[in-house]
């Protein structure tokens, strides 16, 4: 307990002499570690929040910590000296009262839906690759059947060359999604349904763990390329530098019919070496069939176009003059830094030899049972835990007849 807790002044004279021994303590500790000029000290709570309720006498009697709103010793005279209690009123008089937010609410309109969806932060999925994956099919587009293309008519993209510029730097932040696509299927059969059709995903191929390592770049055609560069056709002409100036060109447009194209593009994969490895495997399993490797890229464009006021007017248009088309920017997401067999080529994750070292029996498995659709992790996990498609005869039913062979 506090000696002074129970102390009451007899005189003003002797609380006078307290409070100026008080105020000499606290000029001596403020020397000694001065606080920084121009900022106000503040007791805080525990929790961190600022403490603006007033001390009690005892509190004000007992605390060490100098408070900036008491009354310095120049302040008080023998005509504005008081007793304690009346130290104390002057004290809670002199403590701010709490903070509070402004009383009228803020005028600025709340963002659209649509920019609230893609101003928050991205949702990160677990065992997936870190991307903003609303990108991939925003408000105000639409995702082709095929999963190519998302197209969007949103007249602000064809009037605002800044709006156009920052979606194309948006949308070349996420890569596009590469596959293999192998499919069996024999002449003989009744039946359109081939023998096994299964997909695999290369996307994480060009997504590094670490976002440093990542190669991807955003460039414009060459003046040497033929590209849709505001006309109907392929041209060489104009030739423009960056894609802030292919916007405003594009924006600039005076033509009824209009479009932008962003166009993802994977470069560097060696699917040569890839589809030779994928039908030596097949063939190895004796299969009788017709095999077709493909490598078919998915989310690869982006396009923007002036919306259409009249589709019969739209279509008398593009009778005389065609649709004046854009494409001119590409979005390069690198499997490696250079070709196959280039001297000091550098893959982001893995070679073509690492994956298909991995993925081989898997794709053996999937084959061998005949699958229709996606191989994934989970079929590697059967592979490599419960030794699944390690037989090496596999039935692929009865042979196709002479008469009806055409691949003998």
């Amino acid at each position: 307990m506090d000696p002074n807790e129970n102390r009451t002044p007899s005189s003003a004279e002797e609380e006078k002499a307290r409070l100026r021994e008080h105020y000499r303590q606290q000029d001596s500790s403020l020397t000694a570690s001065p606080a920084e000029p121009g900022r106000a000290s503040f007791s805080s709570s525990p929790s961190g929040t600022t403490n603006t309720v007033p001390m009690t006498e005892e509190e004000l009697h007992a605390s060490p910590v100098h408070s900036p709103y008491l009354p310095s010793p120049s302040q008080l005279s023998p005509a504005t000296t008081t007793p304690a209690s009346d130290s104390l009123q002057v004290l809670r008089s002199l403590t701010p009262p709490p903070y509070s937010g402004p009383s009228t609410p803020s005028q600025k309109p709340p963002p659209s839906p649509a920019a609230q969806s893609l101003l928050s932060q991205p949702r990160r999925h677990a065992g997936l690759p870190p991307l903003d994956y609303r990108l991939y099919n925003p408000p105000l587009f639409t995702l082709s059947s095929d999963r190519t293309t998302i197209r969007s008519s949103a007249p602000y993209l064809s009037s605002n060359a800044s709006a156009l510029i920052s979606l194309i730097r948006q949308h070349a932040t996420v890569p596009p999604k590469p596959q293999i696509h192998i499919t069996g299927k024999r002449a003989s059969s009744s039946s359109s349904r081939p023998d096994f059709a299964i997909k695999l995903n290369l996307m994480h191929l060009l997504i590094p763990s670490d976002s440093r390592q990542k190669l991807d770049y955003l460039r414009c055609v060459s003046q040497e390329e033929l590209a849709l560069r505001g006309g109907s056709k392929p041209t060489l002409e104009p030739h423009l530098i960056n894609v802030e100036e292919w916007a405003r060109r594009y924006v600039d447009d005076k033509a009824s019919q209009k479009s932008f194209t962003l166009e993802r593009v994977v470069a560097n994969l060696d699917v040569n070496w890839l589809e030779g490895q994928i039908r030596a495997l097949v063939a190895e399993m004796k299969y009788p069939g017709t095999v077709t490797v493909s490598f078919p890229v998915t989310h690869n464009k982006v396009v923007v176009s002036n919306p259409e006021k009249s589709k019969f007017l739209a279509s008398v248009a593009g009778l005389f003059s065609g649709k004046k088309k854009y494409e001119v920017v590409k979005a390069v997401w690198p499997f490696a830094s250079g070709r196959s067999g280039e001297e000091g080529r550098r893959v982001v994750t893995m070679s073509e030899e690492d994956w298909w070292r991995e993925w081989r029996d898997t794709v053996r498995f999937a084959i061998s049972t005949k699958r229709h659709g996606w191989v994934t992790n989970e079929d590697k996990l059967e592979v490599i835990m419960e030794g699944e498609g390690s037989a090496v005869n596999i039935d692929w039913g009865p042979e196709p007849s002479a008469h009806t062979s055409s691949w003998d």
